[in-house]
């Protein structure tokens, strides 16, 4: 990514789209009603489509073209879209080289801003300038507390999230260290990695440090961006002022008892292609200390329930049967961490 010698506006607002029409289109008109708060302000609003059967991309050329732009918005929207699903780091990267602004925000499709909250979030990179990256505290629609500033991942960290104990003791900075549940989410503080619901990144951090690895199809490529910009020698902050809803991570919480369809099946499979590539990347040999994790937690639960006469448990069994084949599956199809299979996944 290049450093412009001008920026021909203040904020470039990324937003990469697959199949969330309806979501889209509720997301970007309360994206300008926000940019309408930026008083002064220019910017672009670039959307990128992944490729979406639903309509998305004709929604976006029709109901937001410079035709329908609100009034006193001194903001363009920009269609980008794709013939393929690139996924989120390599679909990011195509806006990514073509933003113009100062700053630059990440933006899901299912994310919205609270009232002020994107004026806050450039208030604080304006402050705070070794902020290389800024994260949000992102609640559900409900107002509930969704995970918003991570530490990143480990052996352990992994080990405590699979076993069930950071669920268990999340008070504790051992158990409850991956999703730092411990800290009092009121409080601003430097963070290894933020989710990428939402994120707000200096321009300059990201030249040092690069964009997103397109090897991660989805999954992971946060975190691996966060832990360059950090080693390019900038800070991820996470500001709790800064409120956005999120409504993705309402579908995303650890089920019960899980009976995969194959998509669902698929979208677990990426997870751990992710999971093993990043391991690969940044800790070496221990992608393999990460398969034996994965596959023994799910060979002890397949053996404690195997035998049980109740449905539920019979029903774990199957679960845990499924989940350590695919975690042999994404272990072959990595070359065990080294390659990325062709995309789209």
């Amino acid at each position: 990514m290049k450093l412009l010698a001008s920026y021909p506006y203040d904020l470039s607002l990324i937003v990469i789209s697959f199949n969330t029409r309806d979501l889209l289109r509720e997301c970007l008109a309360s994206l300008l009603t926000e940019c309408a708060r930026l008083d002064g302000m220019t910017g672009e609003i670039l959307v990128v489509d992944n490729a979406s059967r639903d309509g998305s991309a004709e929604m976006v050329a029709t109901e937001f073209g410079s035709n329908n732009r609100p009034d006193g918005v001194n903001f363009v929207v920009t269609l980008i879209a794709s013939d393929v699903n690139l996924g989120f780091g390599a679909a990011n990267n195509v806006a990514l080289e073509r933003a113009q602004g100062r700053y630059l925000v990440l933006l899901n499709s299912d994310a919205f801003f609270h009232p002020g909250a994107l004026g806050l979030a450039l208030q604080h990179m304006e402050a705070n300038p070794l902020t290389g990256l800024g994260g949000a505290r992102l609640v559900s629609r409900d107002g509930g507390w969704q995970p918003s500033a991570r530490g990143f991942h480990s052996i352990l960290s992994d080990a405590t999230v699979l076993s069930g104990l950071s669920y268990r003791f999340p008070r504790s900075r051992i158990f409850g260290a991956p999703d730092r549940t411990w800290a009092d989410p009121a409080q601003p503080a430097d963070v290894d990695w933020v989710p990428g619901a939402f994120s707000i990144l200096r321009r300059e951090a990201l030249v040092k440090a690069g964009t997103f690895d397109p090897a991660f199809f989805l999954y992971y490529e946060e975190v691996d961006l966060c832990r360059r910009i950090k080693s390019a020698g900038y800070r991820v902050s996470y500001w709790p002022d800064v409120v956005v809803t999120h409504i993705g991570g309402e579908s995303s919480r650890q089920l019960r008892s899980l009976t995969f369809s194959k998509t669902a099946s698929q979208v677990v499979k990426w997870r751990m292609r992710s999971t093993l590539l990043y391991y690969r990347k940044h800790h070496g040999w221990q992608a393999r200390l990460a398969y034996w994790l994965e596959l023994g937690l799910y060979q002890i639960r397949r053996m404690r329930n195997r035998n049980s006469v109740e449905p539920v448990r019979q029903e774990r069994a199957e679960e845990s049967t499924l989940m350590a084949n695919l975690m042999r599956q994404a272990w072959q199809e990595t070359n065990g961490g080294r390659t990325s299979p062709p995309r789209p996944w």
